[in-house]
């Protein structure tokens, strides 16, 4: 897998808001932990599992942040994984952490937001 191609393709999906080009790099099986949940959903929820549930928060949270656009800042690589860090919506750094199994796919994502201030 060419890590900067997934970052661009990523980052394509995401500013288009194509649900479908994000999740095309995710397995069924997903896991995705982000205090993102929480504010798009106002729900309880700080980690969802699998393929459709990531695909209806992320729904969701279009429709709240409907401007919602990530400019990248740096892509870091790690042993199957990689680390984003971008600035994004409310004004906010990021820093998204992907886990990926023997076939390129992300298994596990934990996401970080800078406090606000």
């Amino acid at each position: 897998m060419n890590l900067n191609d997934f970052a661009q393709h990523w980052l394509k999906s995401w500013n288009s808001h194509d649900i479908e080009g994000v999740l095309a790099h995710f397995s069924e099986d997903v896991e995705v932990t982000t205090p993102m949940i929480k504010v798009a959903t106002s729900g309880d929820e700080d980690t969802i599992y699998g393929k459709e549930a990531v695909r209806k928060y992320w729904t969701t949270a279009l429709k709240k942040f409907p401007d919602l656009h990530f400019k990248l800042i740096c892509i870091t690589e790690g042993v199957n994984s990689a680390a984003f860090y971008y600035e994004t919506v409310l004004e906010k750094k990021a820093i998204e952490v992907m886990y990926f199994n023997s076939e390129g796919l992300v298994t596990k994502m934990n996401a970080f937001y800078s406090l606000q201030e």
